[in-house]
């Protein structure tokens, strides 16, 4: 194939991760194409996350102490780490790779807030360029802490932080009620990240979807991806609507050629990266959250400043005058996506411990499926074939790392020479 020719790229996956590799591909000349089986962009896990941009999170999970809570947790519903005991193949080697990983925690660890400082500077350059409003509130993040103990073990990850590039700042009570005055309880103390910022993924993720539609980006919404396969000649698609059918008859599947394509799928990229012939251990670990909807009598009730309470592992995230997202809980179950009324309980009852006067009755439930590669951090690049590239696999961090990871993934992609 001619250099001088533009490249078809298939981007599979219309998340947060899918649509910002297709903008940077087609900033950088490339044709290209996006299969969802949604009907619109960022319908799925890029839908209604906790919203932060957080490299203060960027902690790797990697650790025995992770393990020892897991089996704790195990009987307990409304724990933070939730493991459905029934074994299957997939999370036993799933888990047997997270234990091996635990000697690479701080590598990946640095690694991650590296990637996290790039892409949150890129992330700002992209809304700034395309003029996308996505409720970003540039307030900085509070992680608090009710005990000495966990306050200690915070101040040991910001000097591992502070190696890969991220300064935090500890602050007292006092310091705290200034920063987040809406906060109540007693604490021993918190971290404060000012670089950090929040905003909602869906909003971003549709602003820039129509960005790419300008750009000449074609959008294969409600077309699920049967089947996928490269070769030394290109790289074929087959793929299906989803849209209702009156008549009730099978639609028919469509044969797609490309010269190159980017696995962006999710927690599906693990059965499309089988069949483009590479081994890719991403297992569905589930994420709730609730939007409160706030009354105009009752906006002053609920915070401004992102707050992270490491005990609970709930994040909490401003999002306009009129809504909050209150995040979190791990659960592995597999693909299973029922919201369960357990798993949503302990981030009402957090709302109503932690701001008294807050009006959850109007709070809306959601769950998705974070797509974790049991080392933490993303597969971005090549597989096996030369046509064949990842950007997958960001778990929780896929907001924070996607502008990162999306470029990297369309560099390679466009790079001089390639493929035959």
């Amino acid at each position: 194939m001619s250099l001088d020719i533009a490249p078809r790229v298939a981007v599979i996956g219309a998340g947060i991760t899918g649509i910002t590799t297709a903008y940077d591909l087609v900033k950088r000349g490339a044709q290209v194409t996006i299969f969802d089986r949604q009907p619109y962009a960022a319908m799925e896990t890029s839908f209604a996350n906790g919203g932060q941009l957080s490299v203060s999170n960027a902690e790797a999970w990697n650790s025995w102490t992770t393990v020892w809570k897991g089996i704790k947790w195990m009987t307990q519903p409304g724990a933070p780490l939730l493991v459905n005991p029934t074994p299957t193949w997939h999370k036993i080697s799933w888990m047997a790779s997270f234990i091996g990983n635990i000697p690479r925690y701080e590598d990946n660890t640095i690694t991650t807030v590296r990637l996290a400082l790039e892409a949150l500077d890129r992330l700002t350059e992209i809304a700034k360029a395309e003029n996308i409003d996505f409720d970003r509130e540039s307030r900085g993040i509070l992680h608090f802490y009710a005990t000495k103990e966990e306050f200690d073990k915070a101040g040991k990850l910001s000097k591992l932080y502070a190696k890969g590039g991220l300064e935090r700042r500890a602050v007292t009570p006092d310091e705290m009620r200034k920063i987040e005055p809406a906060l109540k309880g007693a604490y021993y103390g918190g971290y404060f990240t000012p670089t950090d910022f929040t905003g909602d993924i869906h909003k971003f993720t549709i602003g820039l979807a129509k960005a790419c539609e300008r750009l000449g980006v074609e959008m294969r919404l409600s077309d699920e991806v049967l089947s996928v396969a490269a070769s030394d000649k290109g790289v074929t698609v087959i793929a299906q609507s989803t849209e209702p059918n009156l008549e009730k008859a099978a639609p028919p599947t469509e044969v797609y050629l490309f010269d190159r394509i980017v696995v962006c799928g999710g927690v599906m990229s693990r059965s499309l990266a089988r069949q483009l012939g590479d081994r890719v251990n991403i297992y569905p670990v589930k994420g709730y959250s609730i939007t409160v909807n706030l009354p105009e009598d009752n906006e002053s009730a609920a915070p401004y400043v992102s707050l992270l309470d490491d005990a609970s592992k709930i994040v909490s995230s401003r999002l306009g005058r009129s809504r909050l997202r209150v995040a979190g809980t791990a659960e592995f179950n597999g693909y299973n996506r029922d919201i369960r009324a357990e798993r949503i309980d302990p981030l009402i009852n957090w709302c109503r411990s932690h701001f008294p006067g807050l009006n959850t009755r109007h709070s809306v439930p959601w769950t998705g499926l974070r797509p974790m590669m049991p080392g933490m951090l993303p597969k971005v690049g090549r597989g096996r074939n030369p046509r064949v590239f990842y950007n997958t696999g960001h778990g929780h961090l896929g907001w924070t790392l996607a502008a990162a990871t999306s470029d990297h993934v369309a560099a390679l992609v466009m790079a001089k020479p390639n493929v035959p």
